[in-house]
């Protein structure tokens, strides 16, 4: 009988700085495949690779941004969280600098304000994911 474990993804919530180490808000992507909207980037972890070198692998293919590991903000598992099947995200909040640019699973990259995060518009559990993120 084959063991059947949830995916294992992660998500990387992206701080932007400039060069003069001013902060200029966190990146989501437009998600060009289903379930559609905005969304924190990420994706599944590869066999063979940790959690760390996934989510900054995912981020380059994403966003085109090289990112630095700050902290893991959580792991997120509800069975529900992903309508296509059980995922569980480990995520990470990461530091960048440069502009974001779409490619991979991402139809559009951009920085947003903190003030601006339209959290109607976020997919999966994206908008606790960074709820939980605002509140630390």
């Amino acid at each position: 009988m084959a063991i059947k474990t949830p995916y294992v993804a992660v998500d990387g919530i992206i701080q932007v700085f400039d060069e003069e180490e001013n902060f200029r808000g966190i990146v989501l992507i437009e998600r060009k495949n289903p379930p559609l909207g905005l969304a924190i980037p990420g994706g599944f972890v590869d066999v063979g690779e940790s959690v760390e070198q996934a989510v900054v692998r995912e981020m380059k293919e994403e966003t085109g941004l090289d990112v630095e590991i700050v902290r893991l903000l959580g792991v997120y598992s509800d069975p529900n969280r992903d309508p296509r099947f059980h995922t569980v995200s480990i995520t990470f909040v990461c530091r960048a600098t440069g502009e974001p640019v779409a490619s991979s699973d991402a139809k559009v990259a951009k920085i947003y304000r903190l003030e601006d995060i339209p959290f109607n518009k976020l997919v999966f559990d994206h908008s606790k994911i960074l709820q939980d993120y605002l509140m630390r």
